[in-house]
């Protein structure tokens, strides 16, 4: 049962899709107070209720004890105190004596504090009272979900390709440095079906552009990839470079399709390219034109993108830096500065609160402030490549996937988790946070595998592209200031062809369940409480996930070791993928049990009754051979595998 109340004046986010009429009166839960201070509602907690959701946020898959808020960030440094992340997300499940889900529609910052202040006390809280709550009951927290599920729309759909393996590193450059990295998979007989694309790429950080004298022939050489079964894809940023003569510029300005500051001026912020414009992309007409600005770059045959820095993430303003310069730090009588306020804090001007509410969108013919908006920015910018994309090549699917997001750009594209680091417990955290996201609608998802800061290790890849085997979005990303992480930096490429074969023996069942649950509003992966909710182990089981319907997953996640203890809730059928295909399979019962697992093999186990098809490794997605796909599992069993061409967008129903 859902109900939806209303508070004050809110704005149409258009996060839900299904029509659901207003209830009067009291939500049936909680308490809802509304002042000019802003809303709160609260509720409190029995000891044995656990909150899960959230999408993309810190800790663990059990929501409570922390606070979170939704309030798009450009922040890399995901350390366990941290409260927000690039995305927003507010939908939560509260799991114990019921089952209830709440829905938060609002757009701006918005503060969850769960059980942090008082164990025993849901707290949620935001500046203005103009908003959208919706109750949802049911009787289990999956049937909360997939109700939630059925109103805010179905899940982004990829090509079958984005299935496959992905290289990427922020610091390629030139054509040589994209053949080289193709060069070398094929070379050690790695599958590999993309090479990313980050800025390096462009004319001087300008969107839809590209580097002519690193490029001389682009269209040539995105054909000479693809005749290697390798799709090129290239980033866009939010900010357009301020440059007369540069056409998205010029045609922005003109039409006056980028954020004004009050005045009715530009607004004005710097990003890569320097002093950069932000396209109004809540304004549909706005929205419709950068959308088609896609075209440059599909007409060279490009099929996919991944929208970045879209929070939007603004280093500094204008106006921001003019009040900073004119409140230069105070020299003490000894020559030094007070040490917090001005030598650390002085200069950080990236991403300021001050700088989102100087600039405004036009919606329905008003001007309505950023930071009143915030959190819809990157959604809006992946619709708008979306339905851009969609105008460009009707029926067509193409990969497409942002870092910032909210509910509702779940329609429109997938997400990457961002600038995670090279660090083991962001390896579990890109876990925990995979069935968060699904619950949300987001189903293609992944991390950046090896992680994109610091240094990362043989083994730290190995157990990360491990896990990374199973998740939608399968991509090996790291910065330009940091040890290379490409397989053939390391000894023993043997181990990581090992590893990244089974992602593709494993493709006739990923993309089977991923697009089951698009379909049918279902999640991809579910907390093992969603599946055996009256087991006390595995309510609190957080390091193990199980995957469609068939298969639970287990990765190890601490280094040095030689495998890791698991809990089955059930008899299962323990399968380790090892080199040179290699497939050992072993019943084990239920209980806890250390299981070996080495570094060159991938673990998953097959609840009883159920098999999996799984086919021959191959290069790339388009060179599986249906005729090897067969099943492994239990005696008797059967699944039914989902297939199409990969390519046509299938219909709603």
């Amino acid at each position: 049962m859902i109900q939806k109340y209303l508070y004050g004046a809110p704005f149409d986010t258009e996060s839900v899709v299904a029509p659901i009429p207003a209830s009067q009166g009291e939500p049936p839960v909680g308490t809802v107070k509304t002042s000019e201070s802003g809303f709160c509602f609260a509720c409190p907690l029995a000891e044995g209720d656990r909150v899960y959701g959230l999408g993309e946020a810190n800790r663990g898959i059990n929501k409570r004890g922390f606070v979170y808020v939704s309030d798009n960030v450009d922040d890399g440094l995901h350390t366990e105190n941290k409260q927000r992340m690039y995305a927003a997300h507010n939908f939560i499940v509260i799991s114990g004596q019921q089952n209830l889900g709440l829905f938060f529609d609002y757009p701006a910052r918005i503060r969850f504090d769960i059980g942090f202040t008082r164990r025993d006390w849901l707290e949620v809280t935001c500046e203005r009272a103009d908003l959208a709550l919706y109750v949802i009951t049911g009787d289990s927290a999956c049937d909360v979900v997939k109700q939630f599920r059925a109103i805010i729309g179905r899940s982004y759909i990829p090509p079958k390709f984005a299935f496959g393996f992905g290289q990427s590193r922020y610091g390629y450059k030139t054509q040589a440095d994209f053949e080289e990295v193709v060069a070398k998979h094929r070379q050690a007989h790695i599958p590999l079906d993309m090479v990313y694309m980050d800025i390096d790429y462009m004319d001087h950080y300008k969107d839809f552009t590209v580097n002519p004298e690193n490029f001389p022939d682009f269209s040539g050489f995105v054909s000479k990839m693809k005749e290697q079964g390798v799709r090129l894809v290239p980033i866009i940023d939010a900010g357009v470079k301020e440059e007369a003569g540069y056409s998205v510029c010029d045609e922005g300005k003109e039409k006056g399709y980028f954020c004004k500051r009050a005045d009715g001026t530009d607004f004005e912020g710097t990003v890569w390219p320097g002093w950069s414009h932000f396209p109004d992309v809540l304004n549909p007409e706005a929205r419709a034109w950068f959308g088609r600005q896609y075209k440059a770059l599909t007409d060279c045959g490009i099929e996919g993108f991944w929208n970045d820095m879209n929070e939007p993430a603004i280093f500094y303003s204008r106006e921001g830096l003019a009040e900073r310069l004119d409140h230069p730090p105070v020299l003490h009588e000894d020559g030094t500065i007070e040490h917090f306020g001005q030598a650390i804090g002085w200069l950080n001007l990236s991403n300021a609160p001050e700088d989102y509410a100087r600039f405004y969108h036009k919606v329905d013919g008003k001007m309505v402030r950023h930071d009143q908006v915030h959190n819809l920015y990157g959604y809006n910018m992946t619709r708008a490549a979306s339905e851009g994309l969609a105008s460009i090549a009707p029926g067509k699917r193409f990969l497409l996937f942002s870092r910032s997001a909210c509910i509702g750009m779940h329609r429109y594209g997938g997400i990457w988790t961002g600038d995670n680091h090279s660090w083991w417990s962001h390896l579990l955290l890109n876990l925990k946070m995979l069935p968060s996201l699904n619950m949300c609608g987001f189903l293609y998802v992944g991390a950046d595998l090896g992680g994109f800061n610091a240094d990362t290790s043989r083994d730290l890849l190995l157990r990360w592209l491990a896990l990374g085997v199973f998740t939608p979005l399968m991509r090996n990303h790291s910065g330009c200031d940091t040890r290379r992480q490409e397989f053939y930096q390391f000894e023993g490429p043997e181990d990581f062809r090992s590893v990244i074969e089974t992602r593709y023996r494993l493709i006739p069942y990923l993309y089977s369940e991923y697009m089951k649950a698009a379909l049918n509003g279902d999640m991809l992966f579910k907390p093992l409480a969603f599946v055996y909710p009256e087991d006390e182990i595995a309510l609190q089981t957080e390091d193990q996930l199980m995957l469609g319907n068939e298969v639970m997953i287990a990765p190890v996640y601490t280094q040095n070791a030689t495998g890791r203890m698991v809990y089955l809730p059930e008899e299962m059928l323990f399968v380790k993928f090892g080199p040179e295909g290699r497939i050992t399979q072993e019943v084990l019962p239920a209980g806890t049990h250390f299981v070996k697992v080495a570094l060159n093999e991938v673990p998953l186990f097959i609840r009883k009754g159920a098999c999996i098809p799984v086919a021959d490794p191959a290069q790339t997605v388009a060179g599986i051979d249906p005729a090897t796909i067969r099943m492994i599992g239990w005696p008797e069993a059967s699944y039914d595998r989902y297939d199409d061409d990969g390519v046509t967008i299938p219909a709603e129903e």
